[in-house]
């Protein structure tokens, strides 16, 4: 295929030949609370689910995480669909999801561990095509080579946007039922880096924090009775909060096994002391949990916090407040 033959003088010298980038080279947005209508900007939907990047050389497809962890055995139809594609030397960026009706469900895509959950691949940028590396191109010549590489067919699917009226698509989505949107600068390069270029406007609070420690189980429960978080900031883990509800009964045993295995003997949070909680089992701070609230306290504390899932597509000393 000769895709770049639309590429401008210019636009060429922008895209050098150069080995395929990895997982861990994914741009990453800023959280804000700005609303705005940006002519310079595009919009897409905020997806939730679990970032991925797609590697295709040739008849090798790949599917990795943000930390580089191997996905194509979790997602094998994906692998199958990517290895259909006309194309064969490029690397997308984009999220696979799992739908609960109209809305994208992290919770439902986590039980793709217990039994089968129809999952589906929306990508939104490329940063490598034909032996070239694309990220310096704007984004929207990256939109338009992405949307000429592939056919988008089966679980593969095209990210929409729109070029205006971020407000207005922004209260769109909040009463839909969607998790946000994401705001892009429309000349911005991708770079391996966080940035403002991108920004993500959420319709609820929720990101990923670590568990550090757990409480005995009252009454029928098994297991645990809250899980209790924090997040790294200057290299100092912070304590967050507890949460004690999202849990289903398979989830509190694995989520069980997997603290017994990590116990410790002390505290991992930087302050202690200002943990009122008792019975408490600490545990190394490794696992990465997705956790929704309404809002973050005046002392730093998370309101009305539920379990969706645990990640393993991100290391935990990358976990800070958002």
């Amino acid at each position: 295929m000769q895709i770049l033959d639309s590429l401008t003088g210019q636009e060429r010298g922008l895209a050098p030949a150069a080995p395929a980038p990895q997982a861990a080279d994914a741009m990453k947005a800023t959280l804000t609370d700005a609303r705005f209508s940006d002519p310079n900007w595009i919009f897409e939907r905020k997806l939730d689910g679990i970032r991925v990047i797609a590697i295709r050389d040739g008849k090798s497809v790949r599917l990795l995480s943000r930390n580089d962890v191997l996905q194509n055995d979790r997602y094998p139809e994906l692998v199958e669909a990517l290895g259909q594609e006309a194309c064969q030397q490029f690397v997308l960026d984009g999220e696979v999801v799992a739908f609960k009706g109209s809305e994208t469900s992290f919770a439902l895509l986590v039980e793709r561990h217990q039994h089968w959950v129809p999952v589906f691949y929306y990508v939104f940028d490329i940063l490598w095509l034909e032996g070239h590396d694309v990220r310096a191109l704007p984004l929207r010549t990256r939109k338009r080579l992405l949307k000429a590489a592939l056919k988008f067919h089966g679980p593969v699917r095209w990210t929409p946007h729109r070029d205006r009226n971020g407000e207005a698509f922004f209260k769109e989505a909040c009463g839909k039922g969607w998790e946000g949107l994401m705001a892009k600068r429309a000349d911005s390069p991708y770079v391996p880096t966080r940035s403002r270029d991108w920004l993500k406007f959420k319709c609820e609070h929720g990101q990923e924090l670590v568990i550090g420690g757990y409480t005995d189980p009252r009454g029928s429960r098994v297991e645990f009775g809250a899980l209790l978080l924090g997040y790294y900031r200057d290299g100092q883990f912070e304590y967050a909060g507890k949460v004690g509800t999202g849990f289903d009964t398979y989830t509190l045993h694995e989520l069980g096994a997997q603290m017994r295995a990590l116990e410790r003997s002390d505290p991992p949070f930087a302050d202690p002391q200002s943990i009122k909680e008792r019975n408490v089992t600490w545990v190394e701070p490794k696992l990465v949990a997705e956790v929704g609230f309404t809002e973050w306290t005046r002392d730093g504390r998370l309101r009305h916090p539920r379990f969706q899932g645990l990640r393993d597509d991100k290391a935990a000393t990358e976990v800070v407040r958002e």
